[in-house]
């Protein structure tokens, strides 16, 4: 018998044309539809397609991964807006409030309805686990999602406070729509418990634009740096351990030739965002955000620019100062994804959400952080700095800083400085590391930031409209 689910008008998208080959860049036949019939392992893989098209918040033209690149690199202050100074690059975040929610939602909605249909199929309908990972890659994007906002709309700094995640466990209706926030703790456990399961019974492998139990690891990785617990950085620790020792994933040699010749196709992609297979024609296309400018310009700020002083990767990530610096003083072109002048390509569009690099990162500083040894440390991120030209043999100023920092302290911020360089405008990695140093140490490095209200951004304004059960707004902030 068929089991059919209607969808809210934020449900599912689906990749339509899906043939015996998943391609999240297909266009899918209808934009939204209202319902879809999970029946077999065939229509799974097609609903599972449709909630990693959610994922990658695409529409038929292009994904929308972009704000994962800006915003927190704004927050961070490294990244800014061309046709003059951004309210987020102050740290005033109201303006940002529905940054992610809507894609969130959008795309919880959607892996909800897989891990209902699939769970309730026959395991006869399956060839060997895919049952399993079916619902284990739905879980990763329910994991992601969640995290996402818990880092950006709770205060996941504090395990015990009430402002935690509108946790979604399942497909919405009119009659599930009005819930309650859970706390911190919940939020916490509800997402390490998802990516559990997604470590048992994820794919080991999969082309790198679907996820993988190493995905999951490095997932679990981020939202135990966040949680802070006991025993955390041991097990952050571990996970990478795993991944650097069993996972098919390696450093890529050059960082810049990752980004400018490799993407996708490198080794050390854990989870990329593949575009849409017009998306280079778009004339709002992410490329040309950054260079020349369209609709948006996104630019690199003057702090951005001295972090890299005598750092060969300043020489390819910055790009010459903006066209339209009368409006954005001190700002200069942003070429991590394209080459200054370059056109639009598969290449320029592609988006990445994980790599390798930030597992070396992330143990390190789990290292730092539980009173490990300060040298093991550094030899991780030596390894991660051999990658962008920087070694003893160069005698670069970069690598002696990491060298001469001989305090936990002292070598956590020159971990900082690391990771932001390797990592700026990708998934927010520069801003969550910025925020698990102590608040006056945030202050230091970031002037604008005077309270860890503006760690997080509001509630959308919408969600007290239409859910009244949801609780109070984010302290610092109005409902009305």
């Amino acid at each position: 018998m068929k089991t059919l689910y209607k969808f809210l008008t934020v449900g599912i998208m689906l990749i339509g044309a899906y043939g015996c080959k998943k391609e999240l860049s297909a266009p899918p036949k209808n934009a939204k539809v209202e319902g879809n019939t999970i029946l077999d392992q065939a229509t799974s893989q097609i609903a599972l397609n449709g909630a990693y098209y959610n994922f990658a918040n695409a529409t038929n033209i292009k994904t929308g991964w972009q704000q994962h690149q800006i915003l927190p690199a704004q927050f961070a202050g490294y990244l800014g807006y061309g046709f003059g100074a951004s309210a987020s690059e102050e740290n005033m975040t109201e303006g940002a409030a529905g940054s992610y929610w809507d894609e969130s939602y959008k795309a919880l909605n959607s892996t909800n309805g897989v891990i209902k249909g699939v769970n309730e199929l026959a395991d006869n309908k399956f060839t060997g686990n895919r049952k399993k990972e079916i619902i284990a890659e739905a879980k990763f994007i329910r994991a992601y999602s969640h995290f996402k906002l818990l880092s950006y709309y709770g205060e996941w700094y504090k395990i015990g406070s009430a402002q935690g995640v509108l946790l979604r466990d399942e497909l919405s209706t009119l009659t599930n729509i009005t819930k309650k926030r859970s706390t911190v703790k919940e939020s916490y456990d509800f997402i390490i418990a998802d990516l559990n399961e997604v470590i048992a019974n994820g794919p080991v492998s999969n082309p790198n634009h679907y996820a993988t139990k190493w995905a999951a690891m490095l997932l679990k990785m981020r939202v135990l740096m966040s949680r802070a617990g006991t025993g955390n950085y041991t097990e952050v620790i571990a996970l990478a351990d795993n991944i650097m020792q069993n996972s098919p994933y390696v450093l890529e040699a050059s960082q810049q030739n990752l980004f400018h010749t490799i993407g996708l196709s490198s080794k050390e992609v854990i989870l990329g965002i593949k575009p849409q297979a017009l998306q280079s024609s778009d004339p709002y296309s992410k490329t040309r955000q950054y260079y020349p400018g369209a609709s948006s310009l996104y630019v690199a700020k003057s702090a951005l620019k001295d972090l890299y002083a005598n750092d060969p990767r300043g020489s390819w990530v910055i790009g010459t100062a903006s066209a339209y610096s009368q409006y954005s003083p001190n700002t200069f072109y942003f070429n991590k994804y394209n080459a200054q002048g370059s056109t639009p390509s598969a290449l320029t569009e592609t988006d990445y959400a994980m790599r390798l690099t930030e597992v070396y990162l992330l143990k390190a500083e789990a290292i730092i952080r539980s009173g490990g040894s300060l040298g093991t440390a550094k030899t991780l991120i030596h390894q991660i700095q051999e990658k962008a030209g920087i070694t003893a043999v160069s005698n670069n100023f970069h690598y002696l800083a990491v060298e001469a920092a001989n305090t936990p302290d002292a070598l956590l911020l020159e971990l900082y400085k690391e990771t932001s360089k390797s990592m700026v405008g990708e998934d927010g990695s520069e801003w969550m590391a910025l925020l698990r140093f102590p608040l006056v140490t945030v202050m230091q490095l970031k002037p604008t930031i005077t309270s860890q209200i503006q760690y997080i951004i509001p509630v959308p304004k919408s969600e007290f409209i239409y859910n009244p059960q949801f609780g109070d707004q984010n302290t610092g902030y109005s409902a009305n």
